[in-house]
């Protein structure tokens, strides 16, 4: 039986931490960074190493994942001082889990393949309980051959690894699915507003609707949530959906495309941020809904 290889993580956030904690599961050796470094202390515990900086990474292991809060960041820890490209050597894979900008990640996997570092895209979509689990959706961009070196590894953390194109592919797939899912969630709110206006129980409304064709993910977990105010703890931020929903928007003018509905979503989701919430759970759009009464 072959060694599993080594690898490194950068990025030790909501995500990030419950992926790295299967990982080191899994048995893999496991180097982290984070901003923060006192985020990393219960990986250290199950035995990750820590790296000083980015670029001390490459040292570490051939394969190098992320999972950053946004295209700004992601440049930063790559291109940035003492960053992953100081550290890059030929034939070392950088596997990027963030939701980034689709142009900007071709443009920086460009940069880094200059130094033999190539690039996959392979944003996820399951959230905290996701990544928990190991049931993640993964949608990646990049070479085939490639994708196949990591897709043992990824199945570690996902229930699914679909090649959907060259590299950027994946981070169009994902703002697809941010589109769907941020839209879900403000009808969603409408709703629990609206039925809570009517007089209807609202902690009934997800199990009512199961198996229907109103039925999602989002709606299970948001509409209770919703109807009780339940909104700690934080299982992801409304500042992620409003900058996904702006990567759509944006990718849409790039290809001559219109995306009304995600155009309202993104004002919508603004608005809302703009009231105090950005650092929020999305669950807290009811609020949004729920101001309007008067």
């Amino acid at each position: 039986m072959s060694e599993l290889p080594s690898l490194a993580f950068a990025g030790i956030g909501l995500m990030g931490l419950p992926m790295c904690r299967r990982l080191l599961t899994a048995g893999y050796r496991v180097t982290v960074w984070n901003r923060s470094p006192d985020k990393c202390a219960p990986l250290v515990a199950l035995g990750a190493q820590v790296a000083d900086t980015p670029a001390a990474l490459c040292d570490a292991a051939g394969i190098v994942l992320l999972c950053l809060a946004d295209t700004a960041v992601v440049r930063a820890v790559v291109f940035g001082p003492n960053g992953i490209i100081e550290g890059a050597r030929e034939g070392q894979l950088l596997v990027d889990h963030s939701s980034l900008e689709p142009s900007a990640t071709r443009e920086m996997a460009a940069a880094l393949a200059a130094r033999g570092m190539r690039w996959v895209d392979a944003p996820v979509s399951g959230g905290t309980a996701g990544a928990e689990a190991g049931s993640l959706a993964i949608m990646a961009g990049g070479r085939a051959e490639d994708i196949e070196r990591v897709r043992p590894i990824l199945m570690h953390l996902g229930q699914r690894l679909t090649h959907m194109g060259e590299v950027g592919a994946g981070q169009v797939t994902k703002a697809c699915n941010q589109m769907i899912v941020a839209c879900n969630a403000l009808v969603i709110a409408e709703v629990v507003a609206l039925a809570e206006r009517a007089g209807v129980d609202t902690r009934l409304l997800a199990t009512a609707l199961a198996g229907g064709f109103a039925d999602s993910k989002p709606l299970q977990i948001l509409a209770p949530q919703m109807a009780a105010s339940e909104f700690e703890p934080v299982k992801w931020h409304v500042r992620t959906l409003l900058k996904d929903l702006d990567t759509a928007t944006g990718l849409a003018r790039e290809q001559g495309g219109a995306t009304p509905m995600t155009g309202l979503a993104a004002q919508l989701m603004r608005l809302h941020g703009s009231h105090g919430h950005l650092e929020r759970d999305p669950a807290t759009l009811v609020e949004l809904f729920r101001e309007r009464r008067s």
